[in-house]
């Protein structure tokens, strides 16, 4: 059986730290962060655990970014969202899922193209 490791982007480090910072004030902040760490549980059990998203609506940033050719979703609370994508590491026992952003759902529609309603 593969390992999986999750690996955060600097942009999802910066927004896992800012969570971290915030929680003891903030309900909120508490809530997403409980649910994030609970999801990344989840991914190291199931990588395929989120929403696949279609490759022609990656955000053309992430494959310059990043060069990634799959993009997973992952609701959170409050219509936050975690996407990752998956990589075989140079050896062949290991997965990583790899945290692109860590966003509110403003961000996510704005990322993605979608418009308000």
């Amino acid at each position: 059986m593969k390992i999986i490791r999750v690996i955060l982007s600097p942009e999802a480090e910066e927004v896992y730290k800012y969570l971290n910072e915030q929680a003891p004030g903030s309900k909120t902040e508490k809530i997403i962060l409980n649910a994030l760490n609970n999801k990344v549980e989840f991914l190291k059990s199931n990588p395929h655990y989120g929403d696949p998203i279609a490759k022609k609506l990656i955000p053309e940033e992430y494959k310059q970014k990043y060069g990634i050719t799959n993009l997973f979703r992952i609701e959170l609370p409050n219509f936050w969202r975690m996407l990752y994508t998956l990589t075989n590491n140079e050896s062949e026992i290991e997965i990583i899922a790899f945290v692109l952003d860590i966003i509110d759902h403003p961000k996510y529609n704005k990322k993605f193209g979608y418009k308000d309603r």
